[in-house]
C-alpha cells in the first residue's frame, strides 16, 4: 500500500502542472488542496518512519491547508517550488548529516565503495543541490512573473527534461571515471 501511495504521489506531482493548466478553469483550488492533502496525509500515515517523511508531509499539508483556506488560484503555482525545495532539503541534509543521498544509492550497487567513490558521490550530491536550488528559483520566477503557459511548460516538461539530462550526464561521467580507475 505504501508503494501505491508513493506512486500515486509521484504521478500526481508529474501531472500537476498540466492539471493546473487545463483544470484551473473547471476546478476550485480547494479541490486541488483536498486531493493533494489526501495523498500527503496517506503518505504521512503509511510512511511516517522514513527519514524526512514527517516534515515533508507536514509542510505539504500546511501548503494544502493554506491553498484550501485561501482558495487562490495563484497559490497553485507554488507547489512545484515546494517540491524542489523538498528535494533540495533532502539532498542538503544528507550532505550535512551523511551519508549523502547519492552515496547511499551508490552503495546499493557497490556496498564497499572506495574512498574515491565516496568523494565523487559527495560532489554529485552537491550538483543535485545546485540543480534543485536553480529549479526552485526558476519555478518561483515563473510563478511570480510569467504567464501560466510558460510556468506549465517549464514545471511540467522542461524541468523534468533537465533532470533527465543531469541524470544521464552524471551516469556518463561516472562510467568514464570508473573506466579510468
Amino acid at each position: 500500500m505504501s508503494r501505491l501511495i508513493g506512486l500515486i504521489l509521484l504521478l500526481a506531482g508529474l501531472s500537476y502542472p498540466f492539471a493546473v493548466y487545463f483544470g484551473q478553469q473547471q476546478l476550485s483550488p480547494r479541490v486541488f488542496a483536498l486531493l493533494l492533502g489526501a495523498l500527503w496525509l496517506a503518505r504521512l500515515l503509511i510512511q511516517a518512519q522514513r527519514p524526512g517523511s514527517r516534515w515533508m508531509a507536514a509542510a505539504a499539508l500546511a501548503f494544502c491547508l493554506l491553498l484550501g483556506l485561501a482558495d487562490d488560484p495563484d497559490l497553485l503555482r507554488w507547489y512545484p517550488v515546494l517540491m524542489s525545495l523538498f528535494c533540495l532539503g533532502l539532498f542538503g541534509l544528507s550532505l550535512k548529516f551523511g551519508p549523502p543521498l547519492i552515496e547511499r544509492l551508490a552503495r546499493l550497487r557497490e556496498p564497499n565503495l572506495p574512498e574515491a567513490g565516496v568523494r565523487y558521490t559527495r560532489q554529485v550530491t552537491k550538483l543535485w543541490i545546485a540543480f534543485f536550488l536553480a529549479n526552485a528559483s526558476i519555478a518561483s520566477a515563473l510563478t511570480l512573473w510569467a504567464p501560466l503557459s510558460w510556468w506549465a511548460l517549464y514545471t511540467g516538461l522542461i524541468s523534468y527534461g533537465l533532470m533527465g539530462l543531469l541524470f544521464a550526464g552524471e551516469w556518463l561521467v561516472r562510467q568514464r571515471v570508473r573506466g579510468l580507475a
